[in-house]
């Protein structure tokens, strides 16, 4: 990945004349083209109505409008903000938020390029969050290794400083930059002054988890959402997305097509208009990879496919983290694969068997896959192999490469049985398609 966060001009490549329907997140970009300052943001939103955060516990404006809204997080697991402000607040005393801004998903820019254009929108919802549990600290996490954006950040949180715009702590902490060091525990786990690896292990962060205390833990595009809801309400963020599933959401689209970047979307947009919306395909596609690197491959006849969690199901597919990639026909799958495999191997915590010695096993079978070098149980022992890694590791970062190489079985069939019987094909020699870092372990985890 580029070691500084992206430019707007980079990142973003389809801007349009005015605003288009439903962009929220990303109105402000829309509208000027530009990032916003504090001084635009508040002309565009005013400050962040602090009071409707304050109250007693369950009972609180803010908590019942989140809930109202539907809104869910946008960091992966979709789980509903209101709950995870709920439990937050029940506990006793003092609390503390967490904004995660790692994202560690080498296809995802969404969370880069909102922090690029929008950073006081995270901030305001940061700052709501924390009124709303009952926390006076917010700690701000990125990657050590995107210099620019935490100097943007840096800025931005001065010019708050100077306007005394907020009434708690913000920190700005840069962390090893690592897949798994995105997980929330493992922010936390460093907060405390240990390695950015997942805890797998009880307490959860909501009942002790920085210094012992209850912690909130919220992706930044989640923050950004719920600072909207504060000033306009749930009636108004239901007003686009499903019934079911309201709201934009942000997904980065890139692969074979014509302008990659990050749009916003109402969810329950179909697949093939997110690759309408980055320029169209370049070229006839064979598949797209959706959810990042812990998602899943899907065959191009399913691009007709809903964007909510309840379409994708049925197809063994989620969100995730908004990210699209598109596969051109003249791509080998297996190939792309096996590259994603061989990193998510190297940049696995090694706390537990399935990290330590199943992934890096199911690794080396689709590698061998991949170059046409497999034995005659190579395809009996990946099913084994994949099917064990699930739900026995200390987080969920098997579960991804397991269900990352399952699809790929699935959807790249035909090119298994070439692999299996004739060599690889010849696709397989193209240039890589798909941003993986190199498969080296982290340098460090502290």
């Amino acid at each position: 990945m580029n070691s500084s966060a992206p430019t707007p001009s980079a990142a973003y490549r389809t801007t349009a004349t005015g605003t288009p329907a439903g962009a929220r997140l990303l109105a402000g970009w829309y509208d000027t083209g530009r990032p916003a300052d504090l001084n635009e943001h508040l002309l565009r939103y005013g400050p962040p109505p602090v009071a409707m955060a304050r109250g007693h516990r369950h009972s609180m404006p803010l908590l019942r409008a989140v809930e109202a809204a539907g809104l869910t997080g946008r960091g992966g697991a979709g789980f509903p903000t209101a709950a995870k402000l709920r439990a937050v607040a029940a506990r006793r005393g003092r609390a503390v938020v967490v904004v995660n801004a790692m994202e560690s998903e080498p296809p995802s820019r969404k969370d880069q390029f909102l922090l690029a254009v929008a950073p006081h929108l995270v901030l305001d919802g940061a700052v709501l969050a924390a009124e709303a549990v009952g926390a006076d600290t917010v700690h701000i996490c990125l990657p050590r290794g995107r210099p620019a954006q935490y100097q943007q950040l840096h800025t931005a949180l001065g010019d708050r400083g100077r306007a005394r715009l907020d009434v708690v702590s913000l920190l700005l902490h840069a962390l090893p930059h690592t897949y798994v060091s995105s997980e929330s525990t493992s922010l936390v786990r460093w907060l405390n002054g240990g390695e950015a690896r997942p805890l797998g292990n009880p307490p959860r962060s909501h009942e002790r988890g920085v210094a012992r205390l209850p912690t909130l833990v919220h992706n930044a595009e989640t923050l950004a959402h719920l600072a909207l809801v504060a000033r306009y309400g749930p009636d108004w963020y239901r007003q686009t997305g499903t019934s079911d599933e309201p709201g934009t959401t942000l997904v980065t689209v890139s692969g074979a097509v014509a302008a990659p970047g990050v749009l916003e979307v109402a969810l329950g947009t179909p697949l093939a208009t997110l690759l309408d919306g980055a320029g169209g395909p370049t070229e006839p596609l064979r598949a797209v990879l959706l959810g990042g690197f812990a998602g899943v491959w899907l065959p191009a006849g399913h691009l007709h496919t809903p964007l909510t969690r309840h379409d994708l199901a049925e197809l063994g597919a989620a969100p995730g983290v908004g990210a699209l990639v598109a596969l051109p026909r003249a791509a080998c799958g297996l190939t792309e694969t096996a590259r994603v495999l061989a990193y998510l191997a190297a940049h696995s915590a090694r706390q537990c068997g399935p990290c330590r010695l199943g992934l890096p096993a199911v690794a080396e079978d689709f590698a061998a896959l991949a170059a046409g070098r497999a034995d005659p149980d190579l395809l009996s022992r990946l099913h084994r192999r994949t099917g064990l890694l699930p739900d026995r590791g200390a987080c969920r970062h098997p579960d991804g490469a397991a269900r990352l190489a399952a699809s790929a079985l699935r959807t790249f069939a035909d090119d298994v049985d070439h692999h299996l019987t004739r060599g690889a094909c010849p696709n397989a020699h193209r240039p890589p398609l798909l941003p993986v870092p190199p498969a080296e372990p982290p340098e460090a985890w502290r």
